[in-house]
């Protein structure tokens, strides 16, 4: 099975590593890892057994969910490089959440196999970014996933 070795999301600082789909200190969460692989990026992620819509097929809002957190994690790359640094580096990310998520499901996404995201991310503002991602499951295109990030603001933890 491919992974991602260098994932940004394992440079998360703590308080940023609890989101459900991303998060790696989220035990139950889907632990989504993005990398890159060349200027596009790419995540891996297995559904479980209980992520279906009907027997054979991944659940819509599973998918949703990955692009969701794979889309904020390659504009987290995105930035994070276009400051001079790569995941493994010991500087900490910038740390995105999403604006707006679309998804278009161009297919049945069958259920069973390792399913491959890939992302192309470009800039629209010094703080917000787009990510076109597609989910492939066997080589073939089943969703593509439109999602703007933005910076997370300062104080966005304070409660």
């Amino acid at each position: 099975m491919e992974e991602v070795k260098h994932a940004v999301q394992d440079e998360y600082a703590d308080d940023f590593s609890w989101c459900y789909g991303c998060g790696r200190l989220n035990e139950n969460g889907l632990h989504v890892r993005t990398g890159w692989d060349g200027d596009k990026t790419v995540s891996y992620y297995t559904p479980r057994e209980d992520q279906i819509a009907v027997p054979g097929v991944v659940y819509g809002g599973l998918i949703a969910s990955i692009v969701d957190c794979h889309s904020t994690g390659s504009a987290s790359l995105a930035l994070h490089r276009k400051n001079g640094h790569e995941p493994g580096s010991g500087v900490e990310p910038p740390r995105f959440v999403t604006a707006s998520l679309h998804v278009d499901y161009l297919k049945p996404t069958p259920h069973g196999v390792t399913l491959k995201l890939v992302g192309t991310v470009e800039e629209i503002h010094p703080k917000r970014f787009r990510v076109l991602t597609e989910v492939m499951a066997n080589g073939e295109v089943c969703a593509k996933g439109d999602v703007v990030a933005v910076v997370i603001p300062d104080g966005f933890m304070d409660k």
